[in-house]
């Protein structure tokens, strides 16, 4: 497997709600995660943030995403994909009862490989906007 299809398999389980066990495959054990949204301010590991995505499909059950572009920069050893991820709160476990509300958010993942497998990655996302077009901030 080439690592631009290590990096597409892992984004597609990661987005889909495989949770860690679907993800770790395609990533160091130790793979490390950064973001500069309160909301994901204290996961640091990948394995978290993989976690972290299958959790957010239970209140936004129709969670899915809309993959605008995917790049692998073969020089740096990093892929990067852009997307909008798109659903609707209708599903108990948010921080509020379900509001019945939309988001359409923006997001980018740059994955960074040594070897063959997701060392770090880090995603790119404005949490505030995301989570008001939720009703959840």
């Amino acid at each position: 497997m080439s690592l631009f299809d290590t990096a597409h398999a892992f984004f597609e389980a990661c987005e889909t709600g495989k949770g860690w066990d679907g993800c770790k495959s395609f990533c160091h054990d130790e793979a490390t995660f950064s973001c500069q949204a309160d909301t994901l301010a204290d996961t640091k590991s990948l394995a978290d943030y993989a976690e972290w995505m299958k959790g957010l499909l239970t209140p936004v059950p129709d969670g899915r995403y809309e993959l605008k572009a995917f790049a692998f920069d073969e020089t740096h050893g990093t892929a990067v994909a852009a997307a909008e991820f798109h659903g609707t709160q209708t599903g108990e476990g948010g921080p509020i009862p379900p509001t019945g509300k939309s988001v359409v958010s923006d997001y980018a993942y740059v994955m960074h490989f040594e070897g063959d497998k997701i060392s770090h990655m880090t995603k790119i996302w404005n949490d505030v906007h995301a989570l008001k077009q939720l009703g959840w901030a």
